[in-house]
């Protein structure tokens, strides 16, 4: 195969892609996830597209201690994938970090937010589409609240972005963590037309910008 048609092919199966396409397998629920505080963590929840992704990438982040995919902002409880995808939850696709902040700011953990997704587009993410794919904050207290007011603002006036930030910045209130096929994706499933096409190019251009932040 020639690199033109090479080219094509691949353009063509990414252009096809979306997370919300993938076969849903049966499975069992997790019960809403609950995290012990300790001096030595904190904890974060983003929503900024396909979960997968997401989760593909802070987990290479020196510092995080876990990353756990879920559903978050909605007023459904326990949602299933299916009902998510149905776009009546009110539920965004979300990670929720837990980090040890002497190993990592949240100052640059809001860095790799901003900066591995499109936070312009309202309910999409690239060929996937609807409310569960919002760009979103949810703080989980003041100083988490101000640092994302402030960087949107920042970023808005700086231009950056070209077209002014939609992220959504509200209080965190509830997380259901996603069905247990979601969690570690990427790793589990690498081979993956999505995978492939749509998530290891995002972790590539991370390698590259975000190199000083990557474990070992």
């Amino acid at each position: 195969m020639n690199k033109m048609l090479l080219f094509s092919t691949t353009v063509l199966l990414a252009s096809l892609l979306s997370c919300s396409q993938r076969e849903s397998p049966k499975s069992n629920k997790f019960t809403q996830a609950k995290y012990v505080s300790s001096m030595h963590t904190d904890t974060i929840t983003f929503g900024n597209g396909c979960f997968w992704c997401t989760e593909a990438i802070f987990q290479q982040i020196e510092g995080v201690v876990s990353v756990t995919s879920g559903y978050s902002g909605g007023h459904v409880v326990n949602p299933t994938y299916e009902e998510v995808c149905d776009k009546k939850t009110g539920h965004a696709e979300v990670c929720q970090l837990v980090y040890d902040p002497t190993k990592v700011s949240l100052d640059e953990l809001f860095e790799v937010f901003w900066q591995t997704h499109d936070p312009t587009t309202l309910n999409k993410q690239g060929n996937d589409e609807g409310p569960q794919y919002r760009s979103v904050v949810f703080y989980h207290y003041e100083e988490q609240r101000q640092k994302a007011e402030y960087y949107k603002s920042e970023l808005d006036k700086s231009g950056a972005f070209g077209k002014p930030i939609v992220t959504a910045i509200e209080p965190y209130k509830n997380f259901y963590v996603a069905e247990n096929y979601h969690q570690n994706y990427y790793n589990n499933n690498s081979n993956q037309p999505y995978c492939y096409f749509v998530i290891r190019p995002k972790l590539e251009k991370f390698e590259k910008v975000f190199k000083s932040k990557a474990k070992n």
